[in-house]
């Protein structure tokens, strides 16, 4: 018997003349000697569980009988919580009452198991094995289904829809991690703790996280966080997209001037997935804001010499910008983590606007029962990219038009259309609300009047009221799981549909 650790055997090449029916003929990665000598390791000592139990599944044996030995032997050992012996003794009843094992030889086998056992010590290398046959199985698994998915054996897929669906496994199968990470030692997670404290105290404002370029939202929050996912709702026409491209911009700004100061390339970008606008539509919107020329005007040419030269050399800095906008319309779930994680991969992502979630499909394959549970779906994966990215994730959502039928038309969390776990998985939910944009169409018609004074009176009124709220906008922040709720009051400008601080005191 060798002392080595049993390792993956090699499969036999074949030529390039061979056909793709000789390949999947092939036999599947396995490494039955690994199976046995784990199992005979655990047998003689408990221990060699523990250092395989926090990601090896019996899922993971290519050897159907030596799946079913670890499972049971598994359930005795977490039964029994660690203490006293498992083992070929106290597991004898267990043994013989088992038709699968019996099948492969009974007793006889799980002899061979203790034969075949080399040491404790390289148990954990076992497991290690074992997984990795697992892996390269599972990726023969889903190049079989690519193939056959390709000549036609999921007519209900077209070919984008299989590539996304194609992604979607090989991204399941990358981030597989057994039962769980595990435990994270209290003094690392304390050092985490301590390393953010340290950089809101090294840092010269009140921001910790990236800047949404609004200096009232920044204090309250402490600007965008890592991991967070932000729910930024509201009714059409309240300015949800402005204010979105507003923090987008804002962020891509600040990571180039970062950039700026220590002399660097940008290592970090902001990702837009606008379903419901074109590229080009957003990218006019954030001229318009920057050159001062309205959106309308540009699109109808209406535009002089001098404005047009402001407008060129606006657009030569922004395309500066580390701004990346996908506008594929009702793009899947699948599909945007797959870009979101290659972004991050070759340039760095530190945001990502998503406008809107209700436009967007689950993963390629989900099936959900209904539309709530299709946006519970979305919700949970849009959180599950911002904590594997470690970047904050903004989503856009519509609300119900139950708003339209109260008198205050300001939004509440059971305002949010399919609500579903779009309020339990949010990080935070803020709500853009402008009251001009209501009181504008309750103005006075002077046919509605017995007499002219009467009108004149309820027009001055009306006036009165519209200059109070003229250009401004709230920013209702409902819910914020790490820090205070409240109105944060912002500027609004129509014309160029922009969002700014409102600078209530002047010296």
């Amino acid at each position: 018997m060798s002392d080595q650790t049993p390792t993956p055997q090699p499969t036999p090449a074949t030529d390039n003349s061979g056909n793709l029916q000789e390949l999947l003929q092939r036999v599947p990665p396995a490494n039955l000697r690994a199976e046995q000598a784990l199992l005979g390791a655990i047998l003689t000592n408990n221990k060699a569980y523990e250092s395989v139990s926090d990601f090896l599944h019996s899922s993971h044996f290519a050897d159907a009988v030596n799946a079913h030995l670890y499972e049971m032997i598994t359930r005795r050992i977490e039964r029994s919580g660690g203490k006293g012996s498992v083992d070929i003794i106290t597991m004898q009843n267990d043994f013989e009452a088992s038709p699968i094992l019996a099948a492969a030889g009974g007793a006889e086998y799980v002899a061979k198991l203790l034969n075949a056992m080399v040491g404790i010590v390289n148990a954990r290398d076992y497991g290690k094995v074992i997984h990795d046959c697992w892996v390269r199985r599972q990726l023969v698994g889903i190049g079989t289904d690519i193939v056959n998915n390709a000549h036609g054996a999921r007519p209900d897929l077209d070919g984008p829809e299989q590539i996304s669906a194609s992604e979607e496994a090989l991204f399941a199968l990358a981030t597989d991690k057994g039962q769980e990470s595990g435990f994270l030692v209290f003094s690392k997670a304390l050092k985490k703790a301590l390393d953010i404290a340290d950089q809101a105290y090294q840092h010269t404002g009140d921001i910790v996280g990236l800047t949404s370029g609004l200096r009232d939202f920044d204090k309250k929050t402490g600007g965008l966080h890592p991991s967070d996912l932000l729910i930024l709702a509201g009714r059409p026409a309240m300015g949800k997209t402005a204010l979105a491209t507003k923090i987008a911009f804002s962020a891509a700004k600040s990571i180039m001037r970062e950039a700026e100061e220590k002399g660097e390339s940008p290592h970090g970008s902001v990702a837009i997935f606008s379903l419901e606008m074109s590229a080009e539509q957003l990218a006019t919107r954030i001229l318009s804001e920057q050159a001062e020329v309205s959106g309308e005007r540009i699109r109808r040419g209406d535009i002089g010499p001098k404005e047009f030269d402001r407008f060129v050399r606006v657009a030569t800095e922004l395309q500066r910008l580390p701004l990346h906008i996908d506008d594929t319309p009702a793009i899947s779930l699948s599909a945007m983590r797959t870009r979101c994680r290659r972004l991050a991969r070759t340039q760095g992502l530190n945001l990502v606007v998503v406008d809107y979630l209700q436009l967007m499909r689950p993963a390629v394959g989900t099936r959900p029962d209904s539309r709530v549970q299709e946006i519970s779906m979305i919700t949970q994966g849009l959180k599950a990219i911002a904590k594997e990215l470690e970047v904050p994730v903004i989503a856009l959502s519509q609300l119900s038009r139950q708003v339209e039928s109260r008198d205050d038309k300001r939004p509440m969390l059971s305002d949010l259309r399919e609500s579903g776990s779009i309020e339990q998985d949010a990080d935070a939910v803020m709500f853009v609300y402008r009251d001009e944009y209501y009181l504008q169409q309750r103005k006075p018609k002077e046919a509605s009047f017995p007499g002219a004074d009467k009108y004149q009176i309820a027009l001055e009124e009306w006036q009165r009221k519209m200059s109070l709220v003229h250009n401004k906008a709230e920013l209702i922040l409902e819910k914020q799981r790490h820090g205070p709720t409240g109105t944060i009051h912002l500027y609004f400008e129509g014309e160029f549909t922009r969002f700014g601080d409102l600078d209530t005191f002047h010296e």
